[in-house]
């Protein structure tokens, strides 16, 4: 068996291929795992944490990527706290995915939960260990998730939608115009903005991590 084989990859996943417009702006390669810059970011400083092998979601993720993943997302929390003095992070979990490979967003943000789930304390639902979401996903084959600082919830599933999280975060972000990836790369001027906010994001992680 192959290499590719072996890490189950899809054609035309852009988070199968490093060589994929997705992948342009890499920091770091581990031996399960990429982590680069977020091509249409929310805001500087807007990472993916994303496996080699074409899996769907946290959830799903065997053992080895599993404990890979959470020393790269303490390390990359830790980094942006480091850099820019606050930490979120979200996940589809299959549930208003619109690429069907996981990709653990993390990004500089702080607030009060019900800025990005206004519906109510009774659509969130607080746990302390990602070994939450792989019994979530077991249960039910879905969820969402996001986190803000150390503190994690999932989501009522039902409340979900396609780009459910990007979209909630630009507007809590007030970026509104932002929370579109596909209509962001059409406009010149955001990905004017989204180059600068890269370079700045990778200066920074040289400065700190590299």
């Amino acid at each position: 068996m192959d290499a590719n084989s072996s890490l189950n990859l899809r054609k035309n996943c852009p988070h199968c291929d490093p060589n994929l417009f997705a992948m342009k702006y890499p920091l770091e390669e581990t031996t399960n795992f990429r982590v680069v810059c977020d091509v249409h970011p929310l805001i500087e400083g807007h990472i993916l944490l994303i496996p080699k092998k074409h899996i769907s979601c946290i959830g799903e993720y065997p053992e080895k990527e599993y404990k890979e993943f959470l020393y790269l997302f303490d390390k990359y929390s830790n980094f942006l706290k480091k850099a820019y003095g606050v930490v979120s992070a979200f996940e589809h979990g299959k549930t208003g995915q619109t690429v069907f490979h996981s990709h653990t967003h993390l990004l500089p943000f702080d607030g009060f939960p019900t800025l990005i789930i206004p519906e109510g304390q009774d659509n969130l639902f607080s746990f302390t260990d990602f070994s939450h979401l792989k019994d979530l996903y077991k249960k039910e084959g879905k969820y969402l998730f996001f986190s803000i600082s150390s503190q994690k919830w999932a989501v009522n599933t039902q409340l979900g939608y396609p780009g459910f999280f990007r979209d909630r975060f630009a507007k809590a972000l007030n970026i509104p115009e932002r929370g579109n990836w596909k209509d962001m790369r059409q406009k010149e001027d955001l990905m004017n903005q989204a180059a600068t906010d890269i370079q700045n994001l990778q200066n920074k992680w040289k400065a700190i991590l590299r």
